[in-house]
This record gives structure tokens, sequence and C-alpha cells, in this order.
């Protein structure tokens, strides 16, 4: 579970030294202690040695690029990540997404942007403060969230999700049967995080897809011309 606190550790991954001392910096100024790290291969083991709360990662790079590593750390850890590339191809940013990714920002980029992207992911990452009697998990139709540790199962069987996956899905799972449009489930699941494309949100429902179907579940329902909702029974 990540911190609460509003002091979060990122590590910013990319092999342009000036970029990496710019990021430092905005970052430093909202109160975010960070690490650098000049590869992915430097990025894994930096990480494996002390997890960041959320790790900035450029996909070009030498040696291991940030698709690469994504995968990697999609192996053993649920970090969020916010992709960084100077290659505006859709491709890549579905396939990022994809990956495991929460986030893509094409360069060139201004850094109040990327600051308040990071930040949108960390509070979708961050349990809110609830009341003692308000229920901490959600179940429904054999799915179960856990609110406060960001953990979700299918049955008896854990699924690993994104905090960007595991926001969708909470959601969904608020209102079973209730088609949400696109815009709705951006407004609820990203808060005032206006940045995301019809083609972003698809690719990341239909990862919460693939990893049920790969326990036998499928919750979640596309409406062809409206939007998605949770299956009932």
């Amino acid at each position: 579970m990540l911190r609460s606190d509003p002091m979060s550790h990122i590590l910013v991954v990319d092999d342009d030294p000036h970029l990496r001392e710019v990021v430092r910096y905005a970052l430093a100024r909202q109160g975010h202690q960070v690490r650098e790290a000049q590869n992915g291969a430097e990025a894994l083991r930096m990480h494996a040695a002390s997890p960041a709360d959320l790790i900035v990662l450029d996909v070009v790079m030498p040696e291991l690029d940030g698709i690469d590593t994504c995968r990697e750390l999609r192996k053993t850890s649920r970090v969020p990540v916010v992709f960084l590339s100077s290659r505006d191809e859709e491709l890549d940013r579905v396939l990022g997404l994809e990956l495991g990714g929460d986030d893509y920002l094409t360069k060139p980029f201004s850094t109040r942007e990327l600051v308040a992207r990071i930040k949108a992911v960390l509070r979708r990452a961050t349990p809110e403060p609830a009341p003692a009697d308000k229920p901490r998990s959600l179940a429904v139709n054999g799915l179960r969230l856990d609110l406060d540790e960001h953990r979700a199962w299918g049955g008896d069987h854990e699924v690993v999700l994104t905090v960007t996956e595991f926001s969708l899905l909470r959601v969904l799972m608020g209102r079973p049967g209730k088609v949400y449009t696109r815009d709705e489930l951006v407004e609820h699941a990203y808060g005032d995080h206006h940045h995301i494309s019809e083609r972003t949100l698809d690719s990341h429902v239909r990862r919460i897809r693939q990893k049920y179907r790969e326990i036998g579940l499928d919750p979640v329902e596309t409406v062809h011309g409206l939007g998605y909702r949770l299956r009932q029974g």
C-alpha cells in the first residue's frame, strides 16, 4: 500500500540528464523525494532495493527501454507508472498502457502538466479516509476489492490490477448493471484528470477484462455505442 502522507518517493528514469534534472526540480518543489536512473536496468535494481511510490519512465532508452522495463516491473510490482515518450504514435501509447502503465505523456511537455498527472495517479493510489462505519471493501458477483490495500479478487484468485484499473473497476462495481459512458468513467475514476482519450480508456478496460478472463471470469460488458457496465449475475 502506498504512503498516505503528501510526500511520495518518485523514481525518474530517462537517459537525458537535463530532463531528469528538470523533472526532479519540479517534483521536489511539491515536496516529493526524487531519485534518478539513466536506464531501465538501473531503475529495476533501484526499485527492488527501495520501492518507489511512482515511477516516471521514458519509453526510448538504451540497454532496457521503458516498455520492457514496465513488463519486468509488472511481474512483481503494481507500482504506478507514468510513461514519457518522444514518439506520439498511438500504437506506442496503447502498448504502454496495456502493459500496465497508468498514464502516458508525450515530449515535449510542461512540467506543470506532468506534476498534475502524477498528483492524479498518486491520489487514485492512496485510499481515501472514511468513517469507521463505512465499508472498506466491495463484493459483487464473485468479485471483491479491498479499498484500503488496493487488492482485487475474482473468486479465490487474486487479480493484480494497476492503480488505474482498480479505480475503473471500483466505479463499475459501485453500481452493477448501470451503463457508464466513457466520459462518466473518466469523471468518476480520474477526478480532475481531463487528459484521457477514449482509446486510452478502452485500453485500460480491455486490460481488466483480459486479467479476469485468465481466471475464467468476464465481469465487464461493453454496451456498444454507450460505454461499459458490470455484468449482473
